[in-house]
């Protein structure tokens, strides 16, 4: 139903589309049981009342055949019985004189009813034959009228419950619009945005390196060193926005990748945005390990999740590196994630801490690469103390 509508849709809003759609579904089926069971009671009241005039008919000849046994008692004493129902008297404390069926559970409350695929009818005559208060008369039920009414149930609930489903997928289209119009206006911002950071980050980037900071005055060369690092901190911006808007565009170049390489690579490129913070980054080769893997792919991969590690940690942390044979992980002693969001980190959009810049990207970003190649992410953390990522293979 929601298929072709929602791909444009971070996942919680799909999650939340999905269950409103359970919800609507649950509540048509709900009001069609009621509307249902309304029908079915007024159908059986109606057969009840079609019997009721055969039954009255019945009990008042009954209660003649009672009258005589109770003028002739002293010739006759054999109750009358008759083969179209069953019957019993009671006295007035509804106390069993007789009775040619074996319930025992009379609803004196109601004068005709149905119970057990029996139809139960109960009649005063006019005068206490034989001690009678009350006349019953038991006749089965004819299971007809519930073929019928289930088959009319079933086949005017489906077309209802058609008619439903309908309207509720034409209320989604309505709700879905403005989430669409809302998330396509954000990516057209972005793709936008990284269209005109390309030029001017070019060339910043370019002009950096050819300045020799070996050659320029202390206070200079840390101007300069700022510049570079907010230089760099644009583009991987605008390499993260390129990777998603082109990623479906981008063609996997596969090649035996040495990680260790990688992470040192990414180490070096990161030390500039570590030092301004002055955190402490250690990295621990327990193994070398080789993927199959395109080098730009892991590479972004690496740099969002060291970036995190840098930019919600705190002033003096450390950031710690493990690369075994089969995983490794980036860990940090900063502002840890709340447990109730890590399950949402990797959504687009989707920020840990409000108060840090950014898009919230980063993670989205990991999440497709990881997912092209099969690797599982995994995100531990406790709040305000430390936040560790595995990517294992």
């Amino acid at each position: 139903m929601l298929k072709g509508w929602d791909t444009n849709l971070l996942s919680s809003e799909k999650k939340t589309l999905r269950s409103f759609f359970l919800l609507y579904i649950l509540f048509t089926m709900m009001l069609l049981s009621i509307l249902g069971a309304i029908y079915y009671n007024f159908q059986k009241d109606l057969m009840l009342q079609e019997n009721r005039l055969k039954l009255s008919y019945l009990a008042n000849a009954q209660i003649l055949k009672l009258k005589s046994l109770h003028v002739n008692f002293e010739t006759n004493r054999i109750y009358p019985r008759d083969k179209r129902f069953e019957s019993a008297i009671y006295d007035s404390s509804k106390k069993e004189i007789f009775s040619t069926f074996p319930s025992k559970n009379i609803n004196f409350d109601e004068v005709i009813y149905m119970q057990d695929d029996k139809i139960y009818l109960i009649k005063e005559p006019e005068s206490y034959y034989l001690g009678t208060k009350y006349l019953v008369l038991e006749i089965p039920s004819d299971g007809k009228w519930v073929e019928v009414v289930y088959n009319t149930l079933m086949v005017y609930g489906a077309v209802i419950f058609l008619v439903f489903i309908v309207f509720g997928y034409f209320l989604l289209r309505l709700l879905l619009k403005p989430m669409r119009e809302a998330i396509e206006l954000l990516d057209r911002f972005i793709k936008d945005t990284t269209h005109e950071l390309n030029t001017p980050v070019n060339a910043i980037m370019s002009n950096i390196e050819m300045i020799d900071t070996k050659s320029l005055d202390e206070k200079l060369a840390r101007k300069i060193k700022r510049i570079d690092i907010g230089a760099r901190t644009v583009s991987n911006l605008y390499q993260d926005l390129t990777y998603l808007t082109l990623s479906h565009k981008i063609i996997s170049n596969d090649e035996d990748v040495n990680l260790k390489e990688i992470i040192d690579e990414r180490i070096e490129y990161f030390s500039l945005f570590c030092d301004s913070k002055k955190l402490t980054v250690s990295f621990t080769c327990k193994a070398q390990s080789v993927l199959k893997i395109d080098r730009k792919k892991i590479t972004k991969l690496i740099d969002n999740l060291f970036s995190n590690a840098i930019k919600y940690n705190k002033i003096r942390g450390m950031i710690d590196i493990v690369l075994n044979e089969n995983y490794f992980e980036i860990m940090d002693n900063g502002r840890g994630i709340n447990k109730d969001k890590i399950g949402e980190m990797f959504q687009r959009y989707a920020r840990a801490d409000e108060s840090v810049g950014g898009f919230g990207i980063g993670l989205s970003i990991v999440h497709m690469i990881a997912a092209e190649y099969s690797l599982h992410v995994e995100i531990t953390s406790e709040e305000k103390k430390w936040t560790k990522v595995r990517v294992s293979w």
